[in-house]
C-alpha cells in the first residue's frame, strides 16, 4: 500500500491513516489519540468496496495534549 503523502505546513500537525478490521477497533484507536494529543475528532469510518477492513483518516497536533492533558 503506498501512502497518501500531504504536506502539513506546521511542526507537530500529522495526518495519520488508520486501517482496522472492524469499525469499533478504528473507532477505539481514535479515540486512544484523542486523549493524548488534540486531534480533529473521531471521523468517519469508511469500507472500500470488495476491500477487507475498514479505514480513517485523523488530524491530530503532537504539541498540543488532548482531553485528559495537562
Amino acid at each position: 500500500m503506498k501512502p497518501n503523502e500531504q504536506h502539513i505546513a506546521e511542526p507537530g500537525l500529522v495526518v495519520l491513516n488508520i486501517t482496522g478490521g472492524d469499525e469499533d477497533t478504528v473507532r477505539a484507536v481514535m479515540a486512544a489519540l484523542e486523549e493524548r494529543w488534540a486531534t480533529s475528532g473521531i471521523g468517519p469510518v469508511r469500507r472500500d468496496p470488495g476491500k477487507s477492513g475498514v479505514r480513517a483518516r485523523i488530524y491530530a497536533d503532537v504539541l498540543r495534549p488532548g482531553r485528559d492533558g495537562p
